[in-house]
């Protein structure tokens, strides 16, 4: 599955809360030069832990030590009657890139998938400039949509 035996993939805990909005605030100034809240963020990293029925995240550590995560939320598809897993904050902690760890996340979230009779696939967005991660998403079995996202921020 991995380059490493080691890899321990997880789901995230509440006491993992400050860590993750610390991961997020680090992926939104690399990925879209975002300097995020970081008590926004954790209101926003707890929330989405409080509330299972609107997702998820997931931890790969090795020796107790945070190198990847990811989040899955839900979108409710009518014309499958089911749901859309969404992958988002992704992120691989910069020297363990190009080892495994995301390929390691993504077949775990499969094997959970599979466990969920309303689940009807995956989807997830990535910046359009961002050609190693959609290679990544390629190589992993993903193909590209027909859909082009919108979005109107308030930020």
């Amino acid at each position: 599955m991995s380059k490493f035996e080691n890899l321990i993939i997880r789901f995230a805990r509440l006491d993992d809360a400050n860590i993750l909005a610390e991961i997020n605030k680090s992926m939104a100034l690399e990925s879209e030069g975002l300097n995020l809240d970081f008590q926004t963020v954790l209101s926003g990293v707890k929330n989405l832990m409080l509330q299972i029925d609107h997702g998820f995240y997931l931890i790969a550590a090795i020796e107790n030590q945070i190198v990847g995560t990811l989040m899955i939320t839900y979108e409710w598809t009518d014309w499958r009657n089911g749901l859309f897993w969404w992958i988002q904050s992704v992120y691989v902690v910069p020297d363990m890139r190009n080892k495994g760890v995301y390929k390691a996340l993504y077949h775990y979230v499969k094997e959970i998938a599979k466990n969920d009779t309303r689940f009807r696939g995956f989807r997830l967005y990535v910046d359009k400039d961002n050609q190693r991660a959609i290679e990544v998403y390629k190589k992993l079995g993903m193909t590209e949509s027909n859909y082009i996202f919108f979005e109107e921020k308030n930020l």
